[in-house]
């Protein structure tokens, strides 16, 4: 989860956001290259005394300067074009959560299982325990197991909402009357916070997400106890 004074991105708890992070430090070498280049010369243009009074025209510096940006934007396109995909890509889940965003708390479905559904509230402050944080945790967290592929269906019961979980990588919007799909592995255990990001409301900063991580076997464990 995010700390304070945090400038970059949170770390990561699936491939997917292992290759965005990657391709942010990509594109911004690319950005700081650029500008110690644009510095250099306008420097250089400010400082020097050089005069030509007979150059009309220099068409190897146009060409040079058409060519070399058409060039760095194919470096970004490319790894950005491939990123895309990657998100796009559903691979054979093993569990499907479906996530419904109501005004102004989420519910969360298991659709493999009978009768596993429950809603998610954010705990009042007056309700809160030491350990717990301000304005993300929640009364009944959504537990997935580990490396494992999940697939999450969002929707909306009124108004536009966003399922956004930065750690894994994941923003999709909730829109009433339409499922939206997309999926992740979590590679490590833990809690991943998230939030709403769409606004939807006068208590739109109050509906965290918190997305537990656990084993497999715990996973069934828990299941199990809940459906019974």
């Amino acid at each position: 989860m995010t700390t304070w004074a945090q400038l970059h991105l949170q770390d990561s708890a699936s491939p997917i956001m292992e290759q965005l992070i990657y391709f942010h430090d990509h594109a911004l070498m690319i950005i700081l290259m650029i500008l110690t280049v644009v510095t250099y010369m306008m420097i250089l243009l400010i400082t020097n005394k050089l005069i030509n009074r007979f150059m009309l025209e220099g068409q190897m510096i146009e060409v040079a300067w058409t060519i070399a940006p058409a060039i760095i934007l194919i470096f970004i396109a490319l790894p950005s074009l491939r990123l895309l995909y990657l998100m796009d890509e559903i691979n054979n889940p093993a569990v499907t959560l479906k996530t419904i965003g109501h005004q102004w708390y989420w519910s969360y479905e298991y659709s493999d299982f009978l009768k596993v559904e429950f809603d998610s509230y954010m705990i009042p402050q007056n309700e809160l325990m030491s350990d717990d944080f301000r304005l993300l945790d929640v009364d009944n967290r959504a537990a997935l197991p580990m490396n494992t592929f999940i697939r999450i269906i969002i929707t909306a019961a009124d108004v536009l909402h966003s399922w956004t979980v930065p750690s894994l990588g994941v923003k999709a919007d909730a829109t009433p009357g339409r499922l939206n799909q997309t999926s992740f592995l979590i590679n490590r255990p833990g809690l991943f916070y998230g939030q709403c990001s769409e606004i939807c409301g006068a208590n739109h900063s109050f509906m965290p997400i918190v997305i537990e991580s656990i084993s497999i076997n715990k996973f069934i464990d828990w299941i199990s106890s809940i459906s019974e």
